[in-house]
């Protein structure tokens, strides 16, 4: 039977203080700056309002990062928080603690909570480690104006009074504080909410995009009229974009042209957008079935060189696309390229030899995952495979390969020493004729595999990816 640990004594501390509010009221002005983390958040927790508002009144630290603490909180309770901010920023004079600079509703502090409350707070994702400064408690300072850090994540309609809160308080004391919204992430939530918020937040400070549902391109051209106003994103995601098919039953054929001159029209005007991102340097696509035929129009947009381009589930590229996309002046300085299930069959993969050939000094991440490649068509990549020096992810994995351009694969790459990871498809001879995965023979490959990686003498760990999609199985070939 599990014992729950018992309370420390600084948290019995905080429990008595907190159940007489007059003195909870008074003593975050005279208490040590170390004791405010773990009181602030028994307060929280609690939802006392004027303890939480005396706090921040006398919040002793350049940032309160509040989004690990606050997963969609009751209106009421962050309406204690700013009350206590209103009182700072109201005053011309700084009280002789207060050094806040810094209020944060990003995903980001863990460090910060742990610090200062130990294992007992939320258990979050860690960022990076985030530097602390108490303050004098003899300096006053005039008040410097607050900077506010918001995400947008459209993910659950609790969300919007949330978000539109915190937007509408910093609106209305403009000149005293700043609020800044660095990223965007929309998943399965009507346009017309999204709009409602960006039509209400510098959209300029915007520097990453994440969309994670499906649109069809009317509501993708609408989108890019915020889009185009990001003037600093750096990061995009597009989503999946359906388009209309001819198959489809139209019953009047007018239908069918209008619908396909409102698709252009929204396509040109995404692409006017696109013009306007100068900073753009990381863009994914997930299903870009919209570009079929057209990817070279978009390509055209890129105002600068990308860091990174990851494109999935794309069958539906055409072999000039494929082409264009190789020959993009503007992918010549790739550190990551990601393709998974982008068509490949049948396609010289010469262009692509000339693409890795121009970022071999810079390339760390190349994934070329279910991309139908054959034997034959590695040949190609081998030579300029091991002149990528800054390789540390390499994967190949669900391709074609027989044991024998596996071991290849394995020659070329030897010199790699940034190699960090590597998957490899299971060669075709441990397939039976039914696709099933014959063991005895995987492990006499497997063996093989073991000798090349003793024979080139580095330690190297290996796996090997069977290509069932959605359920492969993974086997490790190490020498260490």
């Amino acid at each position: 039977m599990s014992r729950q640990t018992p309370p420390t004594l600084l948290q019995l501390a905080g429990e008595s203080l907190l159940r007489d509010q007059a003195s909870a009221i008074t003593a975050p002005d005279y208490l040590p700056a170390e004791l405010l983390p773990p009181l602030f958040i028994q307060a929280y927790r609690r939802r006392i309002r004027e303890p939480l508002k005396a706090m921040v009144h006398a919040w002793p630290f350049t940032m309160l990062p509040l989004g690990n603490l606050m997963k969609l909180p009751e209106v009421i309770v962050l309406k204690a928080v700013l009350d206590g901010l209103d009182v700072l920023l109201a005053q011309e004079v700084r009280p002789r603690r207060w050094k806040l600079r810094v209020l944060d509703f990003r995903d980001t502090g863990a460090n910060f909570w742990r610090m200062w409350s130990g294992d007992s707070t939320p258990k979050c994702s860690p960022r990076g480690p985030m530097t602390v400064h108490s303050s004098s408690p003899n300096m006053e300072h005039p008040l410097a104006p607050l900077e506010v850090f918001l995400d947008l994540n459209f993910n659950a309609r609790d969300a919007d009074e949330f978000l539109m809160h915190i937007i509408q308080w910093a609106k209305e004391r403009e000149g005293l504080l700043h609020l800044c919204c660095k990223a965007v992430r929309i998943s399965e939530t009507p346009l017309q909410r999204v709009r409602r918020v960006l039509d209400r937040v510098q959209l300029d400070c915007i520097q990453e995009v994440e969309v994670n549902c499906t649109w069809d391109l009317p509501t993708l051209g609408t989108f890019a009229l915020h889009l185009g106003q990001m003037s600093n994103l750096q990061r995009l995601s597009l989503p999946h974009i359906d388009v209309l098919a001819e198959e489809e039953d139209w019953e009047e054929e007018e239908d069918w042209d209008r619908k396909q001159q409102e698709e252009q029209r929204s396509f040109s005007q995404f692409l006017s957008q696109m013009l306007r991102l100068r900073h753009l340097r990381d863009l994914n696509m997930d299903f870009p079935s919209f570009l079929q035929g057209r990817l070279d129009q978009m390509l055209r947009c890129l105002q600068a060189p990308l860091n990174k381009l990851s494109m999935e589930n794309c069958q539906r590229l055409t072999h000039s696309d494929l082409t264009h996309l190789f020959q993009c002046p503007n992918l010549r300085q790739l550190k990551s390229l990601h393709l998974f299930r982008l068509s490949l069959v049948d396609f010289s993969l010469e262009p692509l030899q000339a693409l890795l050939e121009a970022v071999a000094p810079t390339l760390q991440d190349l994934c070329l995952d279910h991309c139908g490649m054959v034997d034959s068509q590695v040949e190609a990549i081998l030579p300029v495979l091991s002149r990528c020096h800054q390789l540390r992810e390499f994967t190949i994995s669900k391709n074609n390969f027989s044991v024998a351009t596996v071991e290849k694969l394995l020659r070329h790459t030897a010199g790699l020493r940034s190699l960090e990871f590597e998957l490899y498809p299971v060669p075709l001879e441990c397939y039976r004729s039914q696709g099933t995965v014959n063991q005895e023979r995987l492990a006499r490959i497997r063996a093989e595999l073991m000798g090349i990686l003793r024979e080139l003498g580095q330690p190297r760990t290996i796996c090997l990816a069977t290509k069932h999609f959605g359920d492969s199985e993974f086997y490790v070939v190490a020498f260490s």
